[in-house]
């Protein structure tokens, strides 16, 4: 540390342990925004977020002649402060409270362009990242002290002035045959259908089911090369799909399958030191797509590890018939993402709530799948796991809602491969089963 002391390292030592609130922000907030780079007309403080409620701060810089503070328009970040007598320690009841209240205000009406959310309060921060509905850490919650202040503020003020474009999804679930693949294939689809740019991602080496979905050659050896090689991008290994219309085209990008993946198998990379190989190598990628969907192989192991390290967010297809598709989920969400997290250490990637992949569901089939996914949440809550938001994600002590999303008609929509081309350029019913997944999953 310098012989000077800076004026956050100041203003954190001013700081009296246990300080409320109003003293966090009275004497720690102004050189806070500095430090990320907001002027005084470019912070509002309780800022309405349209639902009945306020966030603590919210910013935005000025373009042109449009001052935040004044015109109270297309707020950028959004600032909830928590006194020192507050607990933002990981896993506190206190910090899941505070991470529910900013995902809440980034999805409020008034915050639609909001992008950023920070929880705070002088002794932890937390930095989360929203892209259309979807909120999710972009960094861990970091400890502040005066060795790191500095450097944690400048960190998150890089993220927030430099925002990747993409969302990137891995589909996952260590169960086979839960439909992974036609969910990647429909949900590229439809999302390039809404106007999205959109890049998949067939990274099942042994099934190829993606690849071979839309009538695409394997990879001859470019992703392997691109994945083993330090100067070999992935760019040279995309192939465009397109689907004709009466005026122009749709269409979205692909990574096949690589053939020589299928014979090498797990063992060209290292277990630790190429873990991130997919995901650095998907840099380009992050900037250019606004959606980047990574089928994987339903194990644990390296492709499905690398997959799942490369993504922000992972998507979990289940079936309300398949009692080890549910309990495979939850296996993901307890012990796979959050080894993944260790490594990573930025916080992500998170689980998105399950859906039911699959046939039509009768009520009775829906009590059953209910009664057991309700002893798998008991289960989890004894080893100190609340699985309940990622099942029941609408559920409430208040409302008890038990909805989860459903995708039916698996038949037709698994059918659609035969013919190479996304169900949902053929059949109205896929396609508004796989717009309803969009929208309650990613499109705000």
């Amino acid at each position: 540390m310098s012989m000077t002391t800076t004026s956050l390292q100041s203003a954190l030592n001013s700081l009296p342990n246990g300080a409320p609130e109003n003293v966090v922000r009275k004497c720690f907030a102004p050189q806070f925004l500095e430090a990320l780079g907001f002027q005084t007309q470019e912070v509002y403080p309780e800022y309405s977020t349209g639902n009945g409620e306020s966030v603590d701060e919210a910013a935005r810089k000025t373009v042109g002649d449009d001052i935040f503070l004044y015109t109270k328009s297309n707020p950028y970040l959004l600032i909830e402060w928590k006194g020192r007598n507050i607990n933002l320690s990981n896993n506190s009841a206190q910090y899941q409270n505070a991470v529910r209240q900013i995902k809440r205000y980034l999805l409020a009406p008034d915050c639609k362009t909001a992008q950023w959310g920070i929880i705070v309060n002088s002794c932890h921060i937390q930095l989360f990242r929203k892209h259309g509905k979807v909120v999710y850490p972009a960094t861990q919650c970091i400890p502040l002290n005066n060795e790191n202040i500095d450097e944690t503020v400048a960190s998150i003020r890089k993220k927030i002035e430099t925002p990747t474009k993409a969302l990137t999804v891995a589909l996952y679930n260590n169960k086979g045959g839960v439909g992974k693949t036609t969910t990647t294939v429909n949900l590229a689809a439809i999302l390039a259908f809404l106007g999205k740019k959109v890049l998949a991602i067939d990274f099942d080496p042994n099934q190829q089911d993606l690849t071979s979905a839309l009538g695409i050659p394997l990879s001859d050896g470019i992703v392997y090369k691109a994945l083993t090689e330090r100067d070999t991008e992935l760019q040279s290994a995309i192939h465009h799909y397109k689907f004709p219309l009466k005026r122009g085209e749709l269409r979205f990008d692909i990574i096949p399958a690589d053939r020589n993946f299928a014979t090498a198998g797990d063992i060209i990379f290292d277990p630790f030191s190429r873990r991130n190989i997919l995901h650095r190598k998907l840099e380009f990628a992050r900037q250019e797509y606004d959606y980047i969907l990574i089928d994987s192989p339903p194990n644990w192991r390296t492709f499905s590890k690398l997959a799942v390290f490369a993504a922000d967010v992972v998507l979990i297809p289940t079936k309300h018939n398949n009692l080890f598709s549910l309990e495979n989920a939850a296996t993901a969400i307890k012990k796979f993402i959050p080894e993944i997290q260790a490594e990573k250490a930025d916080g992500s990637p998170v689980a998105l709530p399950v859906f039911f992949n699959g046939e039509k569901i009768t009520q009775p089939q829906l009590a059953t799948a209910q009664k057991e996914i309700h002893s798998i949440l008991q289960t989890s809550k004894g080893e100190g796991f609340n699985l309940v938001p990622y099942f029941f994600p609408k559920y409430t002590p208040a409302t008890k809602d038990l909805h989860i999303l459903q995708v039916p008609s698996y038949a037709i929509i698994a059918g659609a491969a035969f013919s190479r081309t996304p169900a949902v350029y053929r059949d109205r019913s896929a396609h508004e089963y796989y717009k309803n997944l969009a929208k309650e999953y990613f499109l705000q």
